[in-house]
Parts: structure tokens; sequence; C-alpha cells
């Protein structure tokens, strides 16, 4: 069934097989009237239809690597936006070889990702939440003279990466000579970064999970060395190939029908390569964020092969069937050829215990699916990242939720500013609320904690 169940993608040479899932004629014969639906909301959405309703906005990724398909005029923000990074890059690199970025959510966790698979982890340092005690530990080990400080916030407001700037200041970071801000014009951020030694745009119309192949991710990549050209063509070629209306050759479209054939099984992400290590952390914002909303969702975890082989997946075989396994196969070893035995590289053991995972895993009934890339480089990312992106979308329409919105995100923001209220009151001498108490003695044992209490 495996070799049937094949697609393969020959412009950025991917290849997913979901012959493991289980899946059969009938499942696809009555999910495929869904679909059919998915691929005009899609197009949709590419001509410019509003797809965030709560804030009336547009969504654009899909923009980002084919400026052409944007409407109004937009493309040649997008085409500036790519030029002026990699003038400001080619400009700047040799002066910083250091970059810090100070940003949260998608504005870290896809610098993060591209930083580990394609440039050089040592050189690249992120502030991504708002511990002082994490803050603490990056800074001290920069020499700040020397490092480039990337500041990402769309509104200039949000707490942990606005906390993450000040403590940056507080510790000597002289943002007139050293500091990028990257968010939209007119914001709290935009207005304090006048002075800087640059600012870049954001566009309304990217969300944070989805900004990877903006500006966003584009700068500190660039900032590496990273083939941004490279990754955007990448996104473009897998966006050509998953927007086409034909399930059996559309892998993003096939992924989204997997999903559903799960239902609401667990995915694990298990890439048996180094440089993929973070994709599952990328990937749980973009597949959360976008899809466990009204009752629905699916989650995401995992590590790397074959590390994980010596961790999780003794349950993954032996354990409760509630997840479904997506491997990533990447062809080429790279890395030193030696044989550590007669005929037998280090590289044909890692692939030979993703074959054997994967062979254990399904003589136990365990549902898996395997991505095939030739390499991880830089064009290769670009189209995982797409293909993964399509295939949210396409699973958001066939379970009927909103992908790009997170209602949960905000209650979780309103709240934790009502504590930060209470706070405020409880050190000004004033006394909680009945329904309040619980948090004034969580918040007085904190302050405690840090020798600091109420007058």
């Amino acid at each position: 069934m495996s070799l049937k169940q094949r697609c393969h993608v020959p412009s950025v040479d991917l290849t997913l097989d979901y012959g493991r899932m289980g899946a059969d004629d009938a499942f696809f014969a009555r999910l495929e009237p869904l679909l059919a639906k998915a691929y005009p909301a899609m197009a949709a959405l590419e001509k410019g239809a509003i797809a965030n309703p709560d804030e009336n906005r547009r969504v654009g990724h899909y923009w980002l690597r084919a400026p052409k398909l944007a409407p109004d005029g937009l493309g040649a923000a997008i085409e500036k936006s790519v030029a002026d990074i990699k003038r400001f890059a080619a400009e700047n690199r040799a002066r910083f070889p250091e970059v810090l970025v100070v940003g949260i959510g998608g504005s870290a966790l896809g610098p993060q990702l591209v930083a580990d698979a394609l440039g050089d982890p040592r050189h690249i340092h992120f502030l991504d939440n708002t511990d002082p005690d994490g803050v603490a530990r990056v800074l001290g080990s920069l020499d700040l003279a020397k490092t480039l400080t990337i500041v990402i916030s769309k509104s200039g407001g949000t707490p942990e990466t606005r906390n993450g700037m000040l403590l940056a200041k507080a510790a000597g970071v002289d943002f007139a000579k050293r500091g990028v801000a990257v968010t939209m014009p007119g914001s709290s951020l935009d207005k304090e970064a006048q002075g800087w030694l640059a600012r870049f745009p954001m566009f309304d119309w990217i969300g944070g999970r989805t900004s990877e192949l903006s500006v966003v991710g584009l700068l500190p990549a660039a900032m590496q060395g990273v083939d941004v050209d490279a990754l955007l063509a990448g996104a473009a070629a897998c966006d050509e190939a998953t927007r086409r209306p034909v399930t059996a050759e559309n892998p993003a479209a096939l992924m989204a029908l997997m999903w559903h054939h799960a239902a609401s099984k667990t995915m694990v992400v298990l890439p048996y390569k180094d440089r993929l290590l973070l994709f599952s952390r990328y990937l749980q914002q973009l597949i959360m964020e976008s899809l466990g909303k009204d009752g629905h969702g699916l989650a995401v975890y995992g590590n790397k092969g074959s590390t994980d082989q010596h961790a999780y997946v003794q349950q993954l075989r032996d354990g409760t069937n509630d997840f479904f396994a997506t491997f990533i196969r990447v062809l080429e070893d790279g890395g030193a050829p030696l044989e550590v035995e007669p005929g037998v590289t280090a590289g044909d053991y890692l692939h030979g215990f993703l074959l054997g995972t994967r062979a254990a895993l399904a003589e136990k009934g365990r549902a898996s699916m395997m991505i095939t890339v030739r390499r991880v480089d830089a064009r290769t990312m670009g189209a995982l990242i797409a293909l993964f992106e399509r295939a949210v979308g396409y699973y958001a329409s066939l379970i009927g939720v909103n992908a790009y919105h997170q209602p949960g995100v905000e209650a979780g923001k309103k709240a934790a500013a009502k504590i930060l209220e209470l706070q405020k009151k409880l050190l000004a001498g004033g006394k909680p609320a009945p329904e309040e108490v619980e948090h004034a003695e969580l918040i007085l044992e904190h302050l405690a904690a840090n020798k600091r209490g109420t007058p």
C-alpha cells in the first residue's frame, strides 16, 4: 500500500508517503467533497479575502514568496522589503558577528528553527521570554559592542518583548548604534526606535505563526548568511504544487486528509536530522494556535531521531495508541563519510534506525507517514514551511475552524493584565476582593521571595 500512496513534488524533491496511515478508498470518497470546498476557499484567501474577521484582516503569507499574486499593489512593498533586508545584511554582517533577537512566539520560533537548521547557532541568540534570569544568562554571554540587537513586535506592546528590550538596554545595548526594530509603522516600538540603526516595517496581514518568510525571519537569516532567495524560492515552488486541486498530486491536501483520518490523535514529529530538532517546536505554534479552537485541535510534540528511540518510542510502540507519527527522512547524510564498521557509516545507522522504528511501530498497528527530502538547505526549509502552512489551511477548512485568529491567546493576555493590576493594588495597600484572595496570596508569596512586599 505504501508504494501506491505516495506523492512526489519534483520541483522541491519532496515525497510524502502516507501509506501507513490506514486510510482506505471509502475514506477518500467521503472526504473528497469537503476538500473540494477547501480549494476555492484557499484560492479566495490568496486573492485577498478577509480571513481574520475578528480583526478584519487579510492573511497574505503566500504573497511573501509570490509578490505578483498580492492585490492592491502590495507586491512592490514585499519586493522592497526583501531587497532592503539583503542590502542591510550585506552592509552590516561583517560589523556584527553576533545577532540578538528579542521577540516571542512566531517572532522567535521561526528564526530559531532556521538558525539551527541553516545558520550557526553559536552566533545568534534569543530573548524569547520575560524571565529575568534567562535574559541575564543570554546577555552575560555576549560582547554587546559586536552584537546587532533586533527587536520584533508588531504592535510594539508585547510585554515579553518590551521587557526584554528594556533589560537589554539596561545591560548596555546601544540601540542607536546597534539596534534594529521590526514593527508596524506608527506602533509604540516604531516611535521608540526613532534614531536606531534601522527600522523595518511589518505587514498587518502577516500573523506571527506564518511570519518566518517575512522580514521577521528573513532579516535574522540574512544576517547569518542564509540564502533568503532560496528560502523564498522553495516556498514558492511548494505553494505552486500545493494549490493544485488534484488531491493525489497535492501533498498538503493529503496531509490534511491524514490529520482528519487520525481524528483527535496527537502528531509526533520525528525528524532524523539534528538540523531539524526545533521543527516540532515551530510546528506546535503553527498547528496548535491555528487549529486548537471550538473543541478541535491537533497536539504536536517531537524530538529527533535517533534520540527519540532512547526516550519515548517505548511508549509509542507499546503504550497507548493515541498518536500518529510524522517521520522526516533526509537522504544526504552530510558530515564525515567514515565507515564505523565495514560498509556502514554513521549515516547508515541513522537511516536504519528511522526505517526500523517505522517498521516497529507498524508492527503494533501505529499509524505514520513519512516526508522525504534530499537535503536540509534553504530551498528545502522554505518548502517544508510552506507545506505545513498550506496543510493547516486545508485542515481548518475540513473541520470548519478559522485558522487565522487566536482568541485563547488574547484571553490569557487579558487575564495576566488583571493579575498585574491586582499586584499594583496590593502594593498600594489595597485589599483583594473575595474572588481575588487566591491570586493575592500567590502574588504576595512571589513578592516576598524576591524581598519585595506591601507597605
